[in-house]
């Protein structure tokens, strides 16, 4: 059974050329990708902010997929939530939002932001594990959210997803890289992912346990988010 598993950063469902709140233009990418689950970032929730609606549900009935969740990171201003989101053609078993660890103390004079990551399973030949981040700017958030990861990541059947904020070459990104198989691997030529309109660098990636096949990857040349959509195509 062939699996399509997509990472896409969508900026809370913001069109990268209007600056609009387009779920249209977010919607018809995932079309378009033929994904099947589909983990997304940088994603609100529903508050009684204007512009803060459940994106998760109104992306998965656009699509027509019954599946959904939202795992929340952060409460801007206190009320309103902002997190990663998934998205799935099959029945989700079990879903839960794990929080990152905030260095304590902060090493950098970055900025700092509270982050999780989206741990699920899905029901499709004896379970997938799904999981789904979206790392911070700072190398000491970047050590933790790989401590974290790599807790919650099983050895068979788990495919990890996200916007990581991390070249290929980072060190911080190397335990990862031995745990796991890169998808980019099968990459025909170097692709980048952000920004869409001209990327610059690769910072989105889908990695899998060395038990599922990848039949293909690829980073389209898509502009409808700030960032390119990281597809992967998996055989369980």
């Amino acid at each position: 059974m062939e699996i399509k598993v997509m990472s896409y950063n969508t900026q809370h469902c913001l069109n990268y050329v209007t600056q609009e709140i387009d779920y249209d233009i977010i919607a018809d990418t995932i079309k378009k990708c033929g994904a099947d689950i589909i983990g997304l970032q940088e994603m609100r929730n529903e508050s009684e902010t204007d512009g803060y609606d459940h994106q998760a549900k109104i992306l998965a009935e656009k699509l027509g997929f019954p599946y959904y969740y939202f795992a929340e990171a952060i409460r801007f201003e206190g009320v309103n939530p902002y997190g990663n989101a998934l998205i799935s053609r099959y029945p989700l078993k079990s879903a839960e939002t794990v929080i990152i660890p905030d260095p304590d103390p902060r090493g950098y004079d970055g900025y700092y932001e509270t982050r999780c990551v989206l741990k699920a399973e899905i029901d499709v030949l004896g379970g997938l594990c799904v999981l789904v981040s979206h790392f911070g700017l700072n190398p000491d958030e970047h050590e933790s959210a790989v401590k974290t990861v790599l807790a919650n990541a099983k050895k068979e059947s788990c495919v990890l997803m996200g916007d990581f904020n991390m070249h290929p070459d980072d060190p911080i990104l190397r335990p990862i890289a031995d745990s796991l198989y890169d998808t980019a691997e099968l990459f025909s030529s170097p692709k980048l992912s952000y920004p869409s309109d001209a990327p610059d660098e690769k910072i989105d990636y889908v990695f899998t346990t060395s038990d599922l096949k990848v039949l293909d990857a690829d980073i389209p040349e898509i502009v409808s988010s700030d960032h390119r959509p990281h597809l992967a195509t998996i055989e369980m």
